[in-house]
């Protein structure tokens, strides 16, 4: 899609939103370290998760741009939003790399730096767990995406195993968010993006770590969903 759409009052008025200081220093550069050690399985879980995708693309936390390196020619402009300091430095750096055109913008996730419906899809890949306000991040992407539209997401979730689900409600109790970043272990979210508004067509479970002794981070999904 085009960057010449009309821009109303009330959609300018989430334009040029910055992050109001949001910052993780430490958590930032751990997550860069390890970035560059991410296993093979999660680079094929990046390919899956924006194949085929077209037009104009909003890319929620985009993180150090791991993503970025994933995306078709097919894609036409790639918005990344990333309010931490630090990483968005490294996902500019990314994204001058790129074999797609992408710009990097500060922005916050309840409040998105782009015009209703101006979003061909959008993509969240391991952020949804960190965003204070779940349900009003995805009512923002849900706003930015065209009826019609994608939301693609890869985000750890809530297991299904009794046990580690009450090890992720403590450790998220405890000190997950405080360390990690403001993630959360146990969110549901496949849930909330389909109380948003988003008919999900596909999700499949995904498992990283080991199955005896697992991390609460271990259960993952990756799907899509339809803005309805």
């Amino acid at each position: 899609m085009g960057d010449n759409r009309r821009v109303t009052a009330s959609e300018g008025s989430h334009l040029g939103v910055a992050s109001a200081g949001i910052r993780h220093p430490v958590f930032a550069r751990l997550w860069v370290a390890l970035s560059r050690y991410e296993p093979a399985e999660i680079g094929r879980h990046r390919d899956e998760l924006v194949d085929g995708l077209t037009g104009r693309v909003l890319e929620l936390g985009a993180g150090a741009g791991s993503n970025f390196g994933h995306y078709s020619p097919t894609v036409d402009e790639v918005l990344a939003v990333e309010p931490e300091p630090y990483l968005r430095r490294r996902a500019e750096a990314a994204a001058a790399r790129s074999r797609v055109r992408i710009k990097v913008v500060d922005g916050v996730a309840d409040r998105l730096p782009a015009a209703d419906g101006s979003c061909d899809a959008a993509v969240t890949s391991l952020v949804l767990c960190s965003v204070p306000d779940l349900a009003g991040a995805l009512a923002e992407l849900h706003r930015v995406v065209r009826p019609g539209g994608e939301l693609r997401f890869y985000e750890h979730i809530r297991s299904d195993r009794a046990g580690l689900a009450r090890v992720q409600r403590i450790v998220d109790r405890l000190f997950w968010p405080r360390a990690f970043g403001g993630c959360h272990t146990a969110r549901d979210t496949p849930a909330a993006i389909a109380a948003a508004g988003f008919a999900i067509e596909d999700s499949r479970p995904v498992w990283l770590g080991p199955r005896i002794v697992p991390p609460p981070t271990a259960p993952h999904a990756i799907g899509r969903a339809r803005r309805v």
